[in-house]
């Protein structure tokens, strides 16, 4: 490269916006659609809500294992680019696309055989689960989009080109959000396909933005060139990649490629799939007590990821800064970028308490909410909403791990957050006071998480970032 990359030499605060902001605003687009999605669900009926909330489980691991390898990938990505290894960094690219097709095939199996047995496994309502398995097949058989989409718009975002990610991700949800009435309710000349056309609308925005961003990558990324010359998958790495929780990765040719990309990979997988452990642990909790907690609690995540959303999308613009400037060995730049993130990413979780505590039921309506899910879901969202206060600065400076290369101190904080927290105590709560207290144990976890978070990442500052220079 005859020419420095722009995240070694522009001004920090004004790369990190330019970097961030197309995300940001991207990333605002798919969680307006996400919302969108539920609202004309709702629309069908409660039960189709339930199901889908009971889905995001499922749907929740599909991002967790793509992100993940995502996240693998743009760190090693990045860091290759600031130390001038060309080879490297076309070897990641190449090597995560690969391993992104091998996500797809896996959850494309689950679908058509594991679908119904996952709902069956949370309820004996007949229709939730014929709903449910509808809509859960379609989102999983057709995964190739969203496996595609993040990891092309991950190599785009390694390189510094943002924009492009933007203009990808806010086409697939702009296709999704049009779709969503149009095949849900059958308009203009189309079938009235219900719940499975919220599914269909969903995936079929994902490959749009799948096919742009590879696009993006063949005429606009001249930094990275994605190779499949010499590289030979063998069937016992692919067993092992889903017959074991942790990949580990053995190519004939690029074998330390991808373990180094899972390396940083593997533990934000698994990292994320707890989200997916934990939802699904508190759906049983929930739908012990009824229907409409469940329904509560994925509307819950719908609207918040209004909020958090944003943040992912400063994560995006952040976590390729970082490690290029790991790689270049500027402290200066890494901890500048780090500040600035976190003060950003406060403000941004205070303005969403300020929502959610003010305009509670007006926020549960737009969902079709009778008085019973009110009765629930306000005092529900005003006390999970308590957690905004921690979680900006826990995300930020969990991707500072991940950037670094230290993906398993994420993994760390979030076991404690989710697993040795979040359901026991919920577990507790809903034994000995009920309902109303359920929602307690997510800001009291969120507390532990920004006491562990604050601890490991003076570690790291000390064993890796103060050295620099």
């Amino acid at each position: 490269m005859t020419q420095e990359n722009k995240m070694g030499t522009m001004p920090v605060n004004r790369l990190l916006v330019t970097m961030s902001l197309p995300m940001v605003i991207s990333m605002l687009v798919q969680a307006m659609y996400n919302i969108v999605d539920s609202i004309f669900v709702s629309m069908i009926s409660q039960s189709a809500l339930t199901a889908v909330s009971m889905a995001f489980p499922v749907q929740n691991l599909i991002i967790a294992v793509s992100a993940g390898t995502c996240v693998g990938v743009n760190a090693l990505l990045s860091r290759s680019l600031g130390e001038h290894n060309q080879k490297n960094a076309d070897s990641a690219a190449a090597n995560g696309v690969f391993l992104a097709f091998l996500g797809f095939v896996a959850f494309a199996l689950f679908g058509l055989f594991g679908s119904r047995l996952f709902f069956e496994s949370q309820t004996d309502n007949q229709e939730i689960i014929r709903l449910g398995t509808q809509y859960l097949q379609i989102c999983c058989i057709f995964s190739m989009g969203i496996f595609g989409e993040m990891m092309f718009e991950r190599i785009l975002q390694s390189t510094g080109r943002t924009i492009y990610s933007m203009i990808t991700q806010g086409t697939g949800a702009i296709i999704n959000i049009i779709l969503d009435p149009i095949l849900i309710f059958g308009l203009i000349g189309f079938p009235r396909m219900g719940i499975q056309g919220a599914a269909a609308a969903t995936v079929f925005g994902q490959i749009v933005a799948m096919l742009l961003a590879l696009m993006f990558n063949a005429t606009k990324n001249h930094d990275v060139t994605i190779r499949f010359k010499g590289f030979t998958p063998n069937g016992r790495t692919i067993r092992l990649i889903y017959a074991v929780g942790v990949p580990s990765i053995i190519m004939q040719s690029n074998g330390p490629v991808i373990r180094n990309i899972y390396s940083v990979g593997a533990p934000s997988i698994i990292l994320n799939s707890i989200g997916s452990v934990m939802t699904f642990g508190m759906n049983k909790i929930l739908i012990a007590f009824s229907e409409t907690a469940v329904a509560v609690f994925g509307v819950y995540f719908k609207l918040q990821s209004f909020i958090f959303m944003p943040i992912f999308g400063l994560n995006n613009g952040m976590i390729p800064i970082v490690a290029y400037n790991y790689g270049a060995r500027s402290k200066k730049r890494i901890m500048a970028t780090v500040r600035m993130s976190i003060y950003i990413a406060v403000g941004i979780m205070l303005i969403g308490l300020v929502v959610f505590q003010l305009f509670t039921r007006d926020l549960l309506m737009m969902f079709q909410a009778d008085e019973n899910m009110l009765a629930i879901g306000v005092p529900a969202l005003r006390i999970i909403s308590l957690s905004f206060l921690f979680a900006g600065y826990c995300i930020i400076v969990g991707s500072v791990f991940q950037a670094l290369g230290n993906g398993v101190y994420s993994l760390i904080v979030s076991i404690a957050r989710q697993l040795v927290c979040i359901l026991p105590l919920a577990y507790f709560f809903a034994r000995e006071f009920g309902l109303h207290a359920v929602w307690y144990s997510i800001p009291i976890a969120e507390i532990t998480s920004v006491i562990l978070s604050t601890i490991l990442f003076r570690k790291i500052y000390l064993e890796k970032i103060k050295v620099l220079d």
